[in-house]
């Protein structure tokens, strides 16, 4: 006789034989001390845990001559037959190779006759979803309502393929994978009676490998058994089955977590000499992964269904490393496996993927980064020679001041001191204010004065214009401004320092020309705002212009939304107290917008200065000029240029 092996020789006869599926056993033989059978009955699961043993056993306790009973005796006539292959009473069928309506006919044709030995006729049907859908359409009416003598036993590994129809009509029992421990148990015995002896890492490398399937453990301690003699240790099952020793693994996800790039090349280099699959060697490789990152858990460790030893050598390596440093690997390794599958050279693919996630605390991300020159802008101080910085990086203009003799009286301020200053009162005595030199400044080089004018109707940059001769001798001086910087339209030189206004001799005005002005010292104004508003500032800036009628303050917009959020009444009353600590005036701040002044038509119309105007605005156009460091020029509408 020919050998029979382990998958055959130890298939279970009774229940009590069955590895695993307490529940559904004992359901089974609840339902045969009750009498309470279903007519149809079936099986699901993945391959190798017991749908067709259940089914066989379940038919010999049917039909023996001790029913009903919950175990089948295995020693009358009939299951003494089922257990040879040779009952007449039990048709197995495979659904693969008798998957038309035909077969199903000749099926229903034979369960119309009376059982021959027995009590009643079984018919089971391996792989039932692959009958056609013709085939389960012809079945259905037999199903529902069959002859007393008859039971169906169904066995399937793909449940979602039958139809609902079916499913509807028969009893389900869903069986589940074998937990390690009793396939370690089972495979234990078998070993025993064979006269084996197994090493207990060599049993744990078999139950891994069997993946919860009784079968496929059984295929391959067959394999080890031909292979080895009496004794087999782990180096011989690692060899006889082609397997990655799981030390291997071990050492290259440690190598990974420790960023030791050269033991991970070795370990994969090892990996390959072996002869296994990428794809296999990769899975494991997750897997491993994945129960560092549950043994990391609190409370997870029984998801993992692993022996005893090697859970501990787990839990040992997850203590040493946090959860975020695992799932950053794990999610890594996932992306480079990934392009694994389209890549025409795998194994450069894999290592690529090893040494980027072995950099990748390296690498720092673009919010820190962006979150570090913030932190490297706000702390850099403002050069009391010069005026600060606008957010978007770009120097404000400023009055143009000149370098102050000694025999001179103008006065020398910086934004700071501008802020700090209380308000002079006009003095009608021609004695001249006290010099105040400017701060020394390391970032600012001297700048040598310009030459005096020498017209006075010429347009000038001082705001000195009309005053006595001894501050008419003043000229401004240059400063530290890049021309190729584009200012703001508000932040360039103001009207009045364009166009001065005479001012009478011995006026307040002409005496204190550091008095401040709402056309003159608009700038100097936003960013006294902006160090205490932000987005105040950003919005006073888009104003159009900004003019002092009499006891108001008039902004002018040429877009509503523009100042929006500053007409609201709290944030007019900031801007109202703000303007009194700065001019020290009581303004009222008023918001003159273009629908004020124009009728509803006009309004709504789109002319060709607000049509500029909204160019100008646009986020796209103030982006581009931020990037490129440049400008708006002329800004051209109507049907010619679009």
């Amino acid at each position: 006789m020919s050998y029979l092996v382990l998958a055959r020789k130890a298939r279970p006869q009774t229940f009590d034989e069955v590895v695993g599926q307490r529940s559904i056993v004992k359901t089974l033989q609840n339902s045969l001390r009750r009498n309470r059978v279903a007519h149809a009955i079936l099986f699901s699961g993945v391959r190798g845990v017991g749908k067709t043993t259940l089914a066989r056993i379940m038919a010999k306790a049917i039909s023996c001559v001790q029913a009903p009973t919950d175990n089948p005796c295995n020693q009358c006539e009939s299951c003494l037959a089922i257990t040879n292959g040779s009952a007449l009473d039990l048709t197995e069928i495979d659904g693969a190779s008798n998957r038309g309506i035909q077969e199903i006919r000749e099926l229903k044709e034979k369960i119309r006759f009376l059982p021959v030995s027995g009590k009643f006729r079984v018919i089971i049907i391996d792989e039932v979803h692959m009958l056609t859908t013709e085939a389960f359409n012809a079945l259905l009416k037999t199903l529902e309502e069959p002859p007393d003598h008859v039971y169906f036993m169904f066995a399937t590994t793909e449940l979602h393929k039958i139809p609902i129809t079916i499913l509807s009509r028969c009893q389900r029992y869903e069986l589940k994978r074998i937990p390690a421990q009793e396939l370690r148990n089972h495979f234990q015995k078998l070993a025993g009676e064979e006269g084996v002896e197994l090493a207990s890492a060599a049993l744990d490398l078999i139950v891994r490998e069997a993946e919860g399937s009784v079968r496929d453990g059984l295929s391959l301690l067959d394999q080890v058994f031909s292979y080895g003699e009496q004794s087999i240790s782990v180096a011989e099952v690692v060899e006889v089955l082609g397997l990655v020793n799981h030390e291997v693994i071990t050492r290259l996800a440690r190598a990974l977590l420790d960023k030791d790039a050269a033991e991970a090349l070795k370990a994969l280099d090892e990996t390959f000499d072996f002869g296994m699959d990428l794809k296999r060697f990769t899975n494991e490789l997750l897997d491993y992964f994945r129960s560092l990152i549950l043994c990391k858990i609190k409370g997870c460790t029984t998801l993992l269904d692993l022996p005893e030893s090697e859970l501990a050598v787990l839990e040992e390596m997850a203590a040493q490393y946090s959860l975020p440093t695992l799932h950053q690997k794990l999610n890594l390794l996932m992306q480079g496996i990934e392009n694994i599958r389209t890549s025409s050279q795998p194994r450069l693919t894999l290592e690529t993927t090893f040494l980027k996630a072995i950099e990748a605390d390296n690498v720092v991300p673009v919010s820190e980064l962006l979150s570090r020159v913030n932190q490297i802008l706000t702390s850099i101080p403002v050069s009391s020679g010069t005026q600060p910085e606008s957010r978007t990086g770009k120097k404000k203009a400023e009055r143009i001041t000149p370098d102050p003799a000694p025999d001179q009286q103008e006065l020398v301020r910086t934004p700071e001191s501008l802020q700090k200053q209380e308000p002079v009162r006009a003095s009608t005595s021609p004695q001249p204010a006290p010099v105040v030199p400017p701060p020394p400044a390391a970032s600012t080089p001297p700048v040598p004065p310009l030459p005096p004018l020498q017209e006075p109707d010429q347009t000038s940059s001082s705001v000195t214009a009309g005053a006595p001769d001894h501050l008419q001798a003043s000229q401004p001086a240059p400063i530290d401004d890049q021309s190729s910087r584009r200012p703001s339209p508000l932040l360039q030189e103001p009207q009045s320092l364009q166009e001065p206004e005479a001012a009478e001799p011995g006026s307040a005005y002409s005496l204190h020309a550091h008095t401040r002005n709402v056309r003159r010292d608009w700038p100097l104004f936003i960013e006294y705002v902006r160090d205490r508003s932000l987005w105040m500032a950003q919005d006073l800036q888009r104003a159009d212009s900004a003019k002092e009628a009499g006891q108001e303050l008039r902004l002018h917009y040429t877009d509503p939304n523009n100042c929006a959020l500053l007409r609201t009444r709290e944030n007019t009353k900031l801007i109202t107290e703000y303007t009194l600590d700065f001019f020290q005036k009581e303004l009222t701040v008023r918001f003159v917008l273009p629908e004020a002044d124009q009728t509803p038509d006009q309004a709504n119309s789109d002319s060709p200065k607000k049509q500029r105007h909204q160019l100008s605005n646009d986020p796209l156009v103030q982006m581009a000029t931020e990037i490129f460091n440049g400008q708006v020029g002329d800004i051209r509408v109507g049907p010619r240029f679009r």
